[in-house]
């Protein structure tokens, strides 16, 4: 129990510290950045704490579709974005467009990373993760579908704000993906046995807690925790 506990706290940490270096690279991020972004930029509300806020706001959304949050859950809301904020006020914005890469890289492989150490944990999805879930037990629409409409929905939104979307936002997309798929294994705390893994039965067996970490599921809105893009604007709203 005490290397699950320590696992999520570091995994959410070290995601929210991931997002802000893609934030200060400027390339442009995730959907649920974007849209953290636009809200930053009309109310002056620091990213890191807008991304607490929309947390908390899409927890409320499981209501009605009948989803009972875990602790990793709860802690996703409140870690995530603290951390991100304060990762923006340490780490200035990088210089030059090889610098930016380099930056956006080193952001994206942390948050692969501290996604499978959160999920690993094995304490609940986070808040945006149990949205999809939550739709698709509810509706009967599968995962794919689920996500594309409301990540596409808070991308169009956080774009009309002034949110900024970049070749960061597709690099994410297309990446994230399979990068969490090669974390996830390696840090579940409830790894199969290797002639298990070899076999038909997945690695990471359903324990009712985080969400199964499939090639869908694994793309977070990291999610779990979205944030918002780019370096030099994203600054002027860390206060």
């Amino acid at each position: 129990m005490i290397r699950r506990v320590l696992q999520l706290l570091i995994g959410l940490m070290l995601y929210g510290a991931g997002c802000a270096l893609t934030i200060e690279a400027g390339l442009g991020v995730d959907p649920w950045t974007v849209f953290a972004q636009g809200i930053s930029l009309h109310t002056g509300i620091g990213i890191g704490w807008v991304t607490n806020i929309i947390g908390f706001g899409v927890l409320l959304l499981w209501i009605p579709l009948r989803q009972k949050p875990g602790i990793g859950t709860v802690a996703n809301i409140f870690l995530v974005g603290t951390s991100m904020q304060a990762t923006l006020f340490l780490v200035p914005a990088p210089r030059g467009l090889g610098y930016q890469v380099l930056v956006f890289v080193a952001g994206l492989l942390m948050v692969a990373v501290a996604s499978g150490l959160y999920i690993g944990a094995r304490f609940g999805p986070g808040p945006r993760d149990g949205l999809m879930t939550g739709i698709r037990a509810r509706f009967g629409w599968p995962i794919w579908l689920a996500r594309g409409t409301v990540e596409i929905t808070v991308l169009v939104l956080g774009w009309i704000m002034g949110g900024t979307v970049g070749v960061g936002t597709i690099a994410f997309a297309f990446l994230i993906g399979p990068l969490v798929h090669i974390a996830l294994p390696l840090l579940d705390t409830k790894r199969a046995p290797s002639s298990l893994r070899d076999g038909t039965r997945s690695a990471l067996p359903d324990d009712g807690g985080a969400d199964a970490p499939s090639a869908d599921t694994a793309r977070l809105a990291p999610s779990d925790v979205g944030v918002s893009a780019p370096g030099t604007r994203a600054r002027q709203n860390q206060a």
